[in-house]
């Protein structure tokens, strides 16, 4: 039997095994769901040294604070489940269509739920959405990336430490394992990465008419106006653009500055990277790019920039030679569509400075391209910043900052449009990975049963009468 063949083989197995489990056992209670986030909440705190060592040697240099930020988003995520879990799992009461009847609606586990997760945050985008998963009472088969392989690993070594098969399971592969994992008969499957490979797991997952839940990323603008101040602006948007050397789906990819500010942003841009960073790439905050093909497709990005005419300025001083990786903050100046920096997702410390005149201008630009992921505004929130937020459509939107509406672990997090569909964290993920089951116990009176069978009488007529009436 070929590895591949032995993927599918186990693959198979696995769910048959976690799915006869959720049908011999039923519903877990709330207890055993409560046990199952404590547990997942302890094998992430007790490991904190590990995983950021596995995710350093997997980059080739990533800081261990910098993993540890991750964690924090994972634990709040699992925790805030455990303090809700009670609340959410009260029937919800509905209004019957008559007195002495009831209507309820109760939040069942959809099942055994498939994560792919990604290689640049591989905790937070895995246990993140793992907390509402296990809230909801399903079982859950892990795929993460293959470009993390000692972190990958770590995952399927402490999670078979906690959990037994039937409960929540780690497999290994590549792309190959992937589209299987897609194609298998789940329940339910969330995927984070490109849009690129969120269609094909969208086809896959098809066969089966599992329901998807696809967390991408897309083009994220920052838009900056004159109501904030300029330097403000770029040490937070920069704070993000380098963090984890910009590979993070969140990540500002342009910036929208006012027309004759662009060099003095850029400027200001340069000057926050450099108090942040002051030992240069070299800085042990700073993190290399994954692998040396995403790092020759930044560089051919950024050549491709200068070739159509845009200024490159490097925000710190690059390694003269291309040793670990580590990719100096770009920006651009006089970019244009033509360049490839403005069609495809940067995931890099690469930001691009696009000029408007008026706020107007900002958005048609931002309209004219697929919907992102996140949206940034730096501005007052007044009838301006309400005109931003009415006149764009993202996953997200954070208001003189990057990122920050992800970090709210009682807020949804999701895509729309190119950059997703559906959401997780708090009550959202609950909802997203639970079966809203309709309840309705017909009341004590024939009377209400009688009026929708034949022979139909006259109550009826007047019933349909009244409410078909203009």
């Amino acid at each position: 039997m070929t590895d591949i063949s032995a993927f599918a083989a186990n693959l198979d197995a696995l769910i048959k095994l976690q799915r006869s489990a959720y049908l011999r056992d039923g519903f877990p209670t709330a207890e055993i769901r409560l046990g199952r986030l404590q547990r997942t909440a302890a094998l992430l705190a007790e490991n904190k040294d590990r995983i950021a060592d596995a995710l350093s040697r997997d980059f080739g240099h990533r800081s261990h604070d910098e993993t540890r930020i991750g964690l924090l988003g994972a634990l709040g995520a699992l925790r805030y489940a455990a303090t809700n879990l009670e609340s959410w799992l009260q029937p919800e009461q509905y209004t019957p269509m008559t007195p002495d009847a009831r209507a309820r609606v109760e939040y069942t586990p959809r099942g055994v739920v498939g994560v792919i997760g990604p290689w640049n945050f591989p905790i937070v985008t895995v246990f993140g959405p793992l907390a509402a998963i296990l809230a909801a009472g399903n079982r859950a088969i892990i795929k993460p990336s293959e470009l993390t392989p000692v972190t990958s690993a770590l995952l399927a070594e402490l999670v078979a430490d906690r959990f037994a098969p039937s409960e929540v399971t780690v497999v290994q592969g590549a792309a190959e394992e992937g589209e299987i994992f897609a194609a298998s008969a789940l329940d339910h499957l969330i995927f984070t990465g490109s849009a690129s490979v969120a269609k094909h797991v969208m086809r896959a997952a098809a066969s089966n008419l599992t329901p998807v839940t696809l967390e991408l990323g897309g083009k994220s603008p920052a838009i900056v106006t004159e109501q904030f101040d300029l330097a403000e602006a770029a040490r937070r948007i920069m704070a993000v653009k380098t963090r984890n050397a910009g590979q993070v789906c969140l990540a500002p990819d342009y910036a929208l500055v006012p027309r004759a500010l662009e060099r003095e942003f850029a400027a200001a841009c340069v000057a926050a990277v450099e108090q942040m960073f002051p030992q240069g790439v070299d800085s042990n905050e700073y993190t290399s790019i994954i692998s040396d093909r995403h790092y020759r497709r930044l560089e051919a990005m950024i050549a491709d920039a200068r070739a159509n005419g845009a200024e490159v300025i490097e925000a710190l001083p690059a390694r003269k030679a291309n040793d670990g990786r580590r990719l100096a903050p770009t920006l651009l100046l006089n970019v244009n569509d033509n360049m490839m920096a403005m069609r495809e997702e940067i995931f890099g410390p690469v930001l691009p400075i696009v000029g408007y005149y008026h706020l107007d201008e900002a958005l048609a630009f931002i309209r004219s391209r697929p919907h992102p992921l996140g949206l940034y505004y730096f501005g007052a929130d007044d009838q301006q910043g309400r005109k931003v937020l009415d006149g764009t459509a993202s996953g997200g939107v954070t208001i003189n900052d990057v990122m920050v509406h992800m970090f709210g672990a009682d807020m949804p997090f999701g895509g729309v449009g190119a950059s997703g569909m559906g959401c997780y964290f708090g009550k959202a993920g609950f909802h997203t990975f639970s079966h809203a089951r309709a309840i309705y116990r017909q009341g004590e009176s024939d009377s209400a049963a009688e009026i929708f069978r034949p022979p139909y009488g006259e109550r009826l007529q007047q019933i349909l009468a009244a409410a078909i009436a203009q």
